[in-house]
This record gives structure tokens, sequence and C-alpha cells, in this order.
């Protein structure tokens, strides 16, 4: 009995509060009205203020209809055929990229959006090694932001001409996709995020798209190929849900148009046919609708940032690692070849 009273009369020891928890001050613990939730106010302000950069790259054969997607999927006219009313495509010796930037402003936010074409991908007889101006371009943006990131003296903002997307355009075959579509997924995939498209899928029945989407992602699997969003990058369970959701629509097959037809009383952006009107953003005739909302509402922020954490990081490592082992700084910019270090002479400010 002693003993018990004894027991009972000593203090009990209390466990060691958690850290995280007695850090954690939540509003109730607050004495009035702090503000921290102002902070959002101030960043979106800001941001605002500042306007936003965001350069995507169009991949493809001539005629499956690049340029007119990303008229649609901007609704303006930002590809390069409509900035030149005298354009005419001729057939492209080589792979010659051209850019186009333009500032696109919606309810106060302002966006400088760069496309970058590809003209002369996949067109001639002999596609050997066509990706190569694709990889250099890609990986010059890289050097020209790395160059101004080791300045001695920064600018305030440093110009963002990095790819932040790569949309590949698929040919509606129907059947497997080629090897060239294969070599330029699996060597572009490293360097930045590729998003593929099944083009002008108007052309397959739906049943026909759907087999056709089943073996490109077979493809995809069997080769070792990943395309964004990769599970990897998904940070917690929210994005991993909706990422999954992404994945099994990808390939997303996609119908671009500039012209609005009449619809029940209504204008809307469509491909007329003898049966009907192929609404462009209405989700049971193609998948445009779920394209623009990867690009532009849900991930936007996200393949920005996926570009500077992943792609642009692993560029910069490699590139100083190469730098610091031949002791030549980083006057000679790293072109990526066929997956190996080329050097190329080239003068440099630094």
């Amino acid at each position: 009995m002693r003993e018990a009273e004894k027991s009972m009369a000593e203090p009990q020891s209390k466990p060691d509060p958690d850290p995280k928890t007695e850090a954690t001050v939540t509003g109730l613990d607050l004495f009035g009205y702090v503000g921290i939730e102002s902070v959002l106010d101030q960043m979106r302000r800001k941001a605002v203020k500042t306007g936003f950069e965001f350069n995507i790259m169009v991949v493809g054969q001539s005629g499956l209809g690049k340029s007119t997607l990303v008229n649609t999927l901007f609704k303006s006219k930002v590809s390069r055929k409509s900035c030149s009313p005298s354009f005419e495509e001729g057939i492209s010796k080589t792979v010659n990229l051209q850019s186009v930037s333009h500032v696109i402003e919606e309810k106060g936010v302002k966006m400088k959006l760069t496309v970058i074409d590809t003209p002369g991908f996949g067109d001639q007889i002999n596609n050997l090694n066509c990706w190569e101006p694709i990889m250099k371009y890609i990986n010059e943006q890289y050097e020209k932001y790395l160059k101004e990131e080791i300045n001695i003296n920064r600018k305030r903002k440093i110009p963002d001409t990095r790819v932040h997307c790569c949309i590949y355009f698929v040919p509606p075959t129907g059947h497997c996709l080629r090897p060239l579509d294969l070599e330029f997924m699996k060597r572009l995939g490293k360097v930045v995020s590729v998003v593929p498209v099944i083009a002008k899928s108007d052309t397959l029945t739906l049943d026909e798209r759907q087999r056709f989407k089943e073996r490109i992602r077979q493809d995809l699997w069997t080769n070792g190929i990943k395309v964004y969003p990769q599970k990897e990058y998904d940070e917690d369970t929210e994005d991993r849900i909706l990422n999954d959701k992404i994945r099994e629509k990808i390939p997303f097959a996609v119908v671009g148009t500039d012209k609005e037809h009449q619809v029940n009383g209504k204008n809307v952006l469509g491909r007329k046919t003898k049966w009907g009107v192929i609404e462009v953003e209405n989700v049971a005739h193609c998948e445009f609708a779920n394209l623009r909302d990867l690009l532009i509402r849900s991930h936007l922020q996200d393949l920005k940032d996926v570009t500077h954490n992943i792609h642009y990081e692993t560029y910069r490592v490699r590139r100083l690692n190469e730098s610091n082992l031949n002791g030549i700084g980083l006057s000679t910019p790293l072109a990526s070849v066929n997956g190996t270090a080329v050097r190329k002479e080239s003068e440099s400010n630094l």
C-alpha cells in the first residue's frame, strides 16, 4: 500500500513534446489579426506587374496543323504563318528553327509567349539525325541562361528563353509509332518536357483513335520513353491523382481550327464536314480542351518549374563539371549531339 501511495504521489513524467507541434501557432493562438494571408495578395500583385514568360516548341511534319493548333490554344494569331501575310511555305532542306514572340494580355495579366516552330522536321527522305538542330537550340538557351546567371553583375531579371514545353505531333496513321517518333522523344525527353499529341484526330474513328492511343502508350512504355507529366515529379497525393488522369489520356487526340461555325445558335470553333461540325472545345469530339488545360490552366507553372529545377539543373551541373575538369571555364559552350558532349568554339564576354 505504501509503495502504491508513493507511486501515486510522485509526478508522472510527460513525454517530450513534438517540436513540430510546439512550433506551430494557429490562428486561434494569436492575440489578434496579423495579416499573414496578405502575402498571397502581395505575390499576386507583383507577379501581375512583372508579367509571365512561356516558351513553347512545336515539332512535327509539315501539314499536321502545328500553327493552327497553337493559334487555337491561345485564341490569337501567334504562329509564324499568321505573323507573315506573304508567307509561302516551301520544302525546307534542313530543320530550320524559327521563333515568334507575342505579348498576350487577359484580364490584366500579361504573358510573353514565344512559339518555336521546326519547319523541315521529318520531311526529308533521309531523316537521320534531324533532331540535332532542335537539341542544339534547346541547349543553347540553357547555355545563354547559365552565362547570365554566373555573371558578376547579373541582370535584375534574367531573360528566360529556355523551352518550357515541346508539343510533338504524331501523324494519325492508326498504326504504331515510327522509328523517327521513338528516337526523337527518347532523346528530347531528357532535356525538355515533351507532350505528344495525335494531330488531326478527326481523320480517325473513335475506335481507331482509342486503339492508336493504346499502341502509342505501349510503344512509349516498351522503349522506356517518359513524357510529361512524369510520375517521379509528383509532389503529393493530390498531384498524383490529377496527373494520373492526365497520363490516362496521353497522347491527346486533338483537332485545331481558327474558324467559327454556328451550332445550336452559338458560335463555336470547329471544322465543318458533310456530317456536321467537329467542335474543337467539346471533349466528346476531341481532347483539345484537355491539352489546353494541361498547358495553360493547371500545369503552366509546373512546366516552368520542371524546366528550371530538373532539365536546366541537369545541364548546369554537367556544364560546370565539364568546365572544372578541363579548367577552361565556360567560354566554350557545350552542345549535346547523339547524347555525347561536343564542345564548340565561340566567343564569350566572360
